[in-house]
């Protein structure tokens, strides 16, 4: 039988007021934290990963990034519009041409630092 991994409890229930009075007020409400939850969701589908990492690199018309990723424009336009309602992507008009960029600094610092992190991790494997 495979050994499962687990978290860890504490041998015996006990809390710690100080660390309780402290940590408390900092907690945002929970509509907050269903909207922060609601927004990881958006970065739960590979497809979109895909396209918000095309626009890390650069601003690109829905032709082009469906030609990058060998995919549909009809399959990267639903994503770019799940995208925009997130506020994670802004569009431009350019005569007929519509452009895609990150929406902001925000969005560009997320993708980094989770794909430092995934670089991390990956190091420490190979270690």
């Amino acid at each position: 039988m495979a050994k499962r991994d687990h978290a860890e409890v504490c041998a015996e229930v006990c809390t710690h007021p100080e660390i309780l009075e402290k940590v408390a007020p900092e907690m945002p409400d929970e509509e907050r934290l269903y909207d922060l939850a609601e927004l990881f969701k958006v970065f739960g589908d590979t497809t979109r990963i895909r396209i918000l990492y095309v626009l890390f690199e650069s601003e690109m018309c829905v032709c082009d990034i469906a030609e990058l990723l060998n995919m549909t424009q009809s399959a990267i336009s639903h994503q770019l519009r799940i995208l925009k309602q997130a506020h994670l992507v802004r569009s431009r008009r350019d005569g007929k041409t519509v452009f895609y960029a990150l929406d902001d600094d925000h969005v560009r610092t997320v993708i980094g630092q989770g794909m430092e992190h995934i670089e991390e991790k990956h190091g420490r494997r190979k270690a």
